[in-house]
């Protein structure tokens, strides 16, 4: 700048005579999206995705809730609570599935996925076990954006749909062992936690993750003797430091798991993954040597089960009795706390649904955030997910390599 001069010769001082370059931010346009919660089908299915204080913030910011009437109903939320928080009521899902963006809990039907246009998005879970080749390719069919929300991971590289329904299931699972071990339902009038001069019920538990860490909680809170199985000592390491307190943790032997399961009250399993060469954690001749009255929950049925003597049930009829052992096998625990789980859910919905609107499109979202890209498994009805393409013989393509060409 000291070559430039003025008229007597004197170099320029006030640089702000000169022109210069400036950096002006972009303002994204905000996108008003049209959003439809039909009514689930499922009969396992008491949850909804948004609460009415959801919908309010979303109304607030200018978008459209399309409710299906009745869709609240299971979480003890009802149309007029909707409606004054400013959702549109509508009569059928005819009408819901006109939306832009369809979310709902329980996965896609086959009557449901007629009911889909080209370039919808829907969010769902997914519940790869539920799932057919057919009604995959049918949604492939309908060009849709599909996402399974137990895929979507968050900045931490975590699972937040996941972890917040594992801790519900982990507490709840504690507050059905106290309830079917009381004579409120024939058990053998057992309390959960001991009183002064008389032992506490033990209480086994098979996972160290986020569901075995919350039941090992709320045990150790009602005074129970806890005791943690899990096949990674890293997992039993985190929870011990978690907890903040010993606990009796072990990995999966044999004799040491047997041990325990002759002299446990309740036990809760939650091990989503088969060890090599076994078909269960828990052998039926393990489940003869228990306790006659003591009860099993068994968190992980919906993905096959922890016990050989698993058999699924609804919440019309939960339990069952199989070698004088209670079994509780209900698939989704957390809809037995349907207002808290429902909760749970529209508060991560509920600013996703914002984050989408932010940034403009969810075209422009799945470019940006590789979190939320995890959870698409179609796009514009091409199968992104591989271990789904393998799972039922469909080609895939990578979501990066396939956004980048649009």
């Amino acid at each position: 700048m000291a070559g430039i001069k003025n008229k007597t010769g004197f170099p320029l001082i006030n640089t702000g005579l000169l022109p210069r370059e400036e950096m002006l931010e972009v303002k994204r346009t905000q996108k008003k999206l049209v959003i439809g919660i039909p009514k689930e089908k499922s009969k396992f299915e008491n949850r909804i995705a948004l609460t009415p204080q959801g919908v309010e913030l979303l109304v607030e910011k200018g978008h459209i809730v399309l409710f299906e009437t009745g869709a609240g109903e299971p979480a003890n939320y009802f149309d007029n609570d909707f409606s004054e928080c400013g959702a549109t009521i509508v009569q059928s899902s005819t009408e819901v599935f006109k939306a832009e963006i369809i979310l709902k809990i329980s996965p896609f039907t086959d009557d449901e996925i007629s009911l889909l246009s080209s370039q919808q998005t829907i969010i769902s879970l997914i519940q790869l076990k539920q799932q057919s080749r057919e009604l995959i390719q049918k949604l492939m069919n309908k060009r849709v954006n599909a996402l399974a929300f137990e895929l979507i991971k968050d900045n931490n590289d975590c699972y937040p749909i996941l972890r917040s329904m594992s801790e519900i299931e982990g507490a709840a699972a504690i507050m059905i062992a106290s309830e079917y071990l009381s004579k409120a339902h024939n058990g053998k009038g057992v309390l959960l936690g001991g009183i002064t001069g008389i032992s506490p019920a033990e209480v086994v538990i098979l996972g160290a993750g986020t569901a075995g860490e919350s039941a090992a909680r709320a045990a150790i809170g009602l005074g129970a003797t806890v005791k943690v199985f899990d096949n990674s000592f890293k997992n039993l390491k985190d929870l011990q430091d978690s907890i903040g307190q010993r606990v009796f943790t072990s990995v999966l032997h044999p004799k040491a798991l047997t041990k325990a399961l002759k002299s446990a009250d309740a036990v809760i399993g939650n091990l989503r993954y088969l060890q090599s060469g076994l078909s269960y954690f828990v052998t039926e001749d393990q489940v003869k040597q228990m306790k006659p009255g003591s009860i099993i929950i068994d968190l992980g049925i919906g993905q096959g089960g922890c016990f050989e003597s698993s058999i699924c049930t609804d919440f019309a009829h939960p339990v069952f009795r199989k070698h004088n052992v209670i079994h509780y096998c209900v698939p989704n625990v957390a809809s037995h706390v349907s207002r808290t789980a429902t909760i749970a859910l529209s508060n991560i919905f509920a600013e996703m649904l914002l984050q989408i609107a932010d940034s403009g499109s969810i075209d422009t979202l799945i470019k940006e955030d590789a979190g939320f890209s995890n959870g698409v498994y179609i796009y514009k009805g091409i199968l992104t997910n591989h271990y789904i393409g393998e799972t039922f013989s469909l080609p895939s393509k990578d979501i990066g390599l396939l956004m980048a060409a649009f």
